[in-house]
């Protein structure tokens, strides 16, 4: 599927690799520096030179690491991540694109960087994702809506007896619900279909995520879509 993205507001995809078999974040430094990269690709990169210039602690190689991020892509202003869920073997991302293929570019570019990192670390060769990555397209608010829950929903599974869901940290669940300004996170449009007195209602936007009884028929559709296995 190609998208023409910004033809129509809602015009979106959500990317995710194939499951894998074995786990892709191990640990917490791999859940933090997954993220990192998504920072880094969704930044602009002086921001992303700025901040490790101005960064007193002792970061190694400091300047390897600056000419590593003038050399990378970078999809500022290209790309618009919405929502994203970290799980132990698998990770879900809801994307916007401005022009066609950018997604495909991003996903390409955000994958071959973290396989190298955790190839590196735990000494493994091959491929750490099973084929392509997955995609839906998404092309009405309520689909749109639907998507975000869906996506925030996914640790459910993870969590402890009466752990909330606001709790686990590899989301943009806490950014929503907690108002934690991300600036490579870009929240507008799901937070303009949850408002009262026209600002951002977070009781509204957790009783649609978390209610049980709000599953209805976009949401069953998500699942539909994963299950014929649509890809771009």
């Amino acid at each position: 599927m190609i998208l023409e993205a910004y033809k129509i507001r809602t015009d979106l995809i959500k990317t995710v690799p194939k499951i894998c078999p074995q786990k892709i974040f191990i640990d917490e430094q791999d859940y933090r520096v997954f993220l990192s990269y998504l920072k880094v690709y969704l930044s602009p990169k002086e921001k992303s030179v700025n901040e490790i210039k101005d960064n007193d602690s002792k970061v190694e190689n400091k300047e390897k690491i600056i000419s590593e991020i003038y050399t990378l892509n970078n999809f500022f202003g290209k790309i618009d991540l919405i929502s994203f869920v970290l799980m132990p073997n698998h990770f879900h991302l809801g994307l916007r694109q401005k022009n066609k293929k950018e997604i495909e570019s991003f996903m390409r570019s955000l994958i071959t960087k973290y396989s190298k990192y955790f190839n590196k670390k735990y000494k493994r060769v091959g491929p750490l994702f099973q084929g392509r990555y997955k995609a839906i397209l998404i092309q009405s608010t309520e689909y749109l809506l639907y998507l975000s829950r869906y996506i925030h929903r996914n640790p459910q599974e993870l969590l402890v007896k009466e752990q909330s869901l606001e709790s686990y940290p590899w989301s943009s669940y806490p950014s929503y619900l907690n108002n934690i300004k991300i600036s490579w996170l870009s929240k507008r449009l799901i937070i303009s279909n949850f408002l009262e007195d026209n600002k951002f209602s977070i009781n509204l936007y957790k009783k649609f995520v978390e209610n049980d009884k709000e599953q209805l028929v976009g949401e069953f559709n998500i699942y539909k879509e994963f299950l014929l296995g649509l890809s771009l």
